[in-house]
């Protein structure tokens, strides 16, 4: 089973499922916030639908797909998703879509931070009403998602391909179920994304940074998975999204790591690399408040590359403070 959100607001929401027949079931939440109020009755509701489905009092579903209004945080419903044992064990993650106004979308990052969150953790930005929409300023509005979403797939309304049900079907949280190239796992249209923007600054530049890690091959797994924990153990209330393609050496097949806020997931491999792009760990990493500098030098830390005034990694796994939550 596939849980595929679809977060573009957030005062009420409505499940829906799609069942292995043709019937579609939608439930309705009661009015409230979904990332506060109304999250605990998501998780029961989604329990309940298990239940139901284990002891055949419905037929399986393939896909459910929760749609918000308003404005909500998604990361919020994300975690309390995965820390549902039963939950997470029977559901996963597809993706997350976000919908972009054409015409009030540039205001909207502008006013509301949950709008930045939506844009920022998004696989997919789907941009609509382009048809109504200056050329320009749907052009300005697109680069300026790349920048703050380097990892996002950009869709255009107006493009047939958002009429297939396939639109929704991200993948990205659950690379291992599809032989999968390095160019769908990343966005291959912004490849070259958040390593140094030159832009004018606003209000969520202000606050959320999107940049890429680099490095050659990688000598093991676990001195990236002991990073990405550092990271969330550390930073975790100030990290949005990670999500990338780690070179093992002496290893054919991609690694790929994401996770979310403190929440690490565990990694898997991709099938192949791009046959044009030599192997290469690439990390995209999208941040509130945190200093790119403070993230670059932990990886390098963890890649046992050695720097001025740096703590080595043993320094900082040997540290009998670290348990305590110093930042030494």
């Amino acid at each position: 089973m596939r849980l595929s959100s679809s977060m573009s607001s957030a005062r009420s929401a409505s499940t829906t499922c799609w069942s292995r027949a043709p019937a579609i079931s939608i439930i309705e939440l009661s009015n409230g916030c979904l990332c506060c109020t109304v999250r605990g009755e998501l998780i029961d509701t989604l329990a309940d639908l298990l239940d139901r489905i284990q002891t055949e009092k419905v037929k399986p579903v393939s896909r459910v797909i929760i749609e918000t209004t308003g404005l909500a945080d998604p990361v919020p419903v994300l975690l309390a998703i995965m820390a549902h044992p039963a939950i997470a064990m029977s559901f996963r993650i597809d993706g997350v879509v976000t919908l972009i106004d054409a015409l009030t979308g540039a205001d909207t990052l502008a006013r509301h931070d949950e709008a930045v969150r939506q844009a920022a953790v998004a696989d997919r930005l789907v941009i609509t009403k382009t048809d109504l929409a200056k050329p320009e300023n749907r052009d300005t509005l697109v680069r300026s998602l790349a920048q703050l979403n380097p990892m996002a797939e950009i869709v255009d309304i107006a493009d047939p391909a958002a009429e297939k049900p396939a639109l929704l079907a991200t993948g990205l949280f659950d690379a291992a179920r599809k032989a999968s190239s390095v160019g769908e796992w990343l966005s291959e249209g912004n490849k070259d994304a958040g390593h140094h923007h030159h832009h004018d600054v606003n209000r969520h530049d202000e606050h959320i940074r999107a940049f890429v890690l680099t490095a050659e091959k990688v000598h093991s797994p676990g001195a990236i998975e002991a990073f990405q924990h550092r990271l969330a153990a550390e930073y975790g209330d100030r990290l949005l999204r990670l999500k990338g393609v780690v070179a093992l050496a002496g290893e054919d097949r991609p690694l790929v790591v994401h996770g979310v806020r403190d929440v690490v997931y565990p990694q898997s491999r991709l099938a192949i690399w791009n046959e044009d792009q030599a192997p290469q760990t690439r990390i995209v990493v999208i941040t509130r408040d945190l200093a790119e500098r403070t993230v670059r030098e932990l990886f390098e830390t963890y890649l046992d590359r050695p720097g001025i005034d740096r703590p080595d990694r043993a320094a900082l796994d040997d540290n009998p403070l670290s348990a305590f939550g110093f930042k030494g």
